[in-house]
């Protein structure tokens, strides 16, 4: 099951969702300001970047900002880090969509596609190379 965690009022979590129903996949939501990620869902996603904490962070958001005058996110130890993601959903890109293997952070209408499944895939492209037969 893909997992799609948003901040609603933002124009990329709107269009990860339409784009998932466009699609006909199916996932399931959770509103960030809601039910924010707890520290163990923030380490568990870690496990699927490349940077690290990095990967996960909004470095445009007013959040990021602010806290950035005090205390810079990067120089923090992870565990105090992972502890300011989960009580702070407004540093975190947005949306993060995930499954059990696959994790992305922000709208990017390339690599959502990642997310369509397999069967799908291969049925599409064998459409595409029957109508370029034709």
């Amino acid at each position: 099951m893909i997992n799609l965690c948003v901040l609603p009022s933002t124009a990329s979590c709107r269009k990860a969702h339409r784009w998932l129903l466009e699609h006909r996949i199916p996932f399931h939501e959770r509103n960030m300001n809601a039910q924010p990620l707890t520290e163990a869902e923030i380490k568990h996603l870690l496990q699927y970047t490349y940077d690290g904490i990095d990967d996960l962070i909004s470095t445009k958001s007013n959040a990021y900002h602010q806290l950035s005058k005090t205390t810079p996110i990067e120089d923090m130890p992870l565990s105090e880090a992972v502890k300011v993601l989960s009580q702070t959903p407004q540093l975190l890109r947005r949306p993060i969509i995930f499954d059990d293997h696959r994790l992305l952070c922000g709208f990017n209408q390339d690599e959502i596609r990642m997310f369509i499944p397999r069967e799908q895939r291969v049925l599409k492209m064998q459409a595409m190379a029957k109508h370029q037969m034709a």
